[in-house]
């Protein structure tokens, strides 16, 4: 992998746990020369993660869009910052741009870009690894409800799987670099038709 966006939020509380693992997995994209792509804010867990990166002298590309550069205060220190009209477009070049999606603890905007791609990965029409950085379980719920739509029958088994998990980064680097799923095939072929 080349590049890896991450999807996070545009507030941090504090969370030293949280700050860690964001020091970490910036150490191993710097180490691994893998650019960060991100949502280009300069506020929140977005800013953390551009200013540890461009401490570590790695790339970051922010991806903004017009109507929030001065809400989330566009980060002026990165690589490249591409400036963008829509919420959607947003998500489409971040995702265009990386090689893997990564989501980090965050709000509604962050499980909204991270559940159209995770989509698109299960429609086949992308085959990046799509992967949570469960950072001292902030996710456990999430996941659990996954479990609960594959009990429910809502959510196909095989689906479910395409959801890369850890509470470790390096681990989860690893885990996204040995994805080999086809999720056209598994969408079609499991799902069910009647």
């Amino acid at each position: 992998m080349q590049s890896i966006a991450i999807f996070c939020g545009a507030n941090f509380n504090g969370d030293q746990v949280i700050l860690k693992a964001v020091e970490q997995l910036t150490q191993i994209l710097a180490d691994r020369k893998i650019s960060l792509v991100f949502g280009g804010g300069k506020v929140g867990i977005m800013g953390l993660l551009a200013d540890d990166m461009i401490s570590r002298g790695g790339k970051t590309i922010g991806v903004i869009p017009k109507f929030l550069l001065d809400k989330e205060v566009g980060h002026t220190g990165l690589t490249e910052l591409h400036v963008v009209e829509t919420m959607h477009q947003r998500k489409q070049l971040m995702n265009d741009l990386s090689d893997g999606i990564i989501m980090l603890p965050g709000g509604f905007g962050t499980l909204e870009e991270f559940f159209e791609v995770l989509t698109w990965l299960q429609l086949g029409l992308h085959s990046k690894p799509i992967a949570i950085l469960n950072i001292n379980g902030f996710y456990d719920h999430l996941l659990k409800q996954m479990d609960v739509m594959v009990e429910q029958q809502f959510l196909k088994a095989a689906n479910r799987k395409l959801v890369i998990t850890s509470d470790d980064p390096a681990q989860l680097i690893i885990l996204m670099e040995n994805f080999n799923a086809k999720p056209d095939e598994v969408w079609f072929r499991d799902r069910n038709l009647t």
